[in-house]
């Protein structure tokens, strides 16, 4: 073969070579890709927070989500495993704004009882201030009876810790885990208060009329530890 020729062919091979590269996509840094998913996240999870204090959880519409967010539907199953998954993830946002709502304002540390009550009437202001997302909270059922994963349980918990915290100082010889139950008691009763308050079931129920009756559980609740504490 002559040098005319070897050259040909080399300059023909790589032709090919510059020809297959260009007609193929090129490859996506992975840094881009989990960027985009993660804006993609919080876009949807906007979006249906949104949606959900709108309407309620039966306001929540894929179709309607992906429109909103500007993404083809399937494009939510990329980011989330369902629906489920994108309301609990809306759930913990929830959740995260209640905390941030219950924090403790600077200054002195109450008395026991007035920290329970603060956190009481704070539960009510919130529930209130975001009725429907307060509701989604109670009303989501994971699908075929699946259990809250790890990390939603973890946030819920991270609240109770709140109410324990006044509660050790009424009951310092209490046990840490029969006072974790103590708080999820007093949270069902305050949240049975204001559920039917705020939904009326039972009775009429001025905001006024609320907030006393609220304020009146939260007190005997707290004096009765207190007698028995003393006792």
């Amino acid at each position: 073969m002559n040098d005319n020729s070897t050259t040909g062919a080399v300059f023909k091979h790589k032709m090919n070579d510059v020809q297959k590269t260009e007609g193929e996509p090129a490859a996506k840094p992975a840094g881009k890709t989990s960027a985009r998913r993660a804006d993609l996240r919080e876009r949807l999870v906007a979006v249906g927070r949104a949606a959900i204090a709108e309407g309620g959880l039966q306001h929540l519409k894929a179709r309607e989500l992906a429109a909103a967010a500007g993404c083809a539907v399937g494009a939510i199953y990329n980011v989330f495993d369902d629906l489920d998954g994108l309301i609990l993830r809306i759930g913990a946002d929830t959740l995260a704004r209640l905390e941030q709502g219950l924090a403790a304002p600077p200054g002195p540390v109450p008395a026991p009882a007035e920290e329970l009550l603060r956190l009481s009437q704070g539960y009510l202001a919130f529930a209130r201030a975001n009725k429907a997302l307060w509701r989604a909270l109670f009303e989501h059922r994971l699908a075929d009876g699946r259990a809250a994963p790890a990390w939603y349980l973890d946030d819920q918990s991270r609240l109770f810790t709140l109410v324990e915290a006044p509660l050790a100082h009424l009951l310092p010889d209490e046990p840490a885990p029969s006072r974790a139950l103590l708080a999820r008691t007093l949270f069902s009763a305050v949240h049975g208060v204001v559920s039917l308050g705020l939904e009326e079931k039972l009775t009429p129920m001025p905001e006024a009329t609320l907030d006393a009756e609220l304020e009146r559980l939260v007190r005997a609740f707290a004096g009765g530890l207190t007698q028995r504490s003393l006792g």
